[in-house]
């Protein structure tokens, strides 16, 4: 996770993962999305789904990008947004707790 709050207004986070088939980026894209409406976090955008190579859901305040190991290695967003801080998602939900982790940009 990249904490991107100091380096663009675009989000405050991007969520990187690789899946390692189709079918494992499309289940993790789902369970992400299942997720996310349950805890009340609107979707504002969605892409790649269909191909899986690059999935990408946006939740306003966090981007998630979902890879297979040829584009993640490929388009290295950890390099390219080098300057963005690395969050150790874990302790970081911890801290924050579900619901501030689902707030949307929407809806602040």
């Amino acid at each position: 996770m990249l904490d991107i709050r100091k380096v663009t207004f675009l989000a405050d986070y991007f969520v990187i993962c690789t899946g390692f088939n189709t079918r494992q980026l499309q289940t993790i894209a789902d369970e992400i999305s299942k997720t996310m409406k349950a805890l009340g976090a609107n979707r504002l955008g969605a892409a790649g789904y269909n191909e899986a190579m690059w999935v990408l859901l946006d939740y306003g305040d966090v981007v998630v990008h979902l890879f297979d190991t040829e584009a993640r290695e490929l388009y290295k967003l950890e390099d390219l947004w080098g300057d963005a801080t690395r969050v150790r998602w874990r302790a970081a939900l911890e801290k924050l707790g579900p619901a501030s982790a689902c707030r949307t940009k929407a809806s602040s």
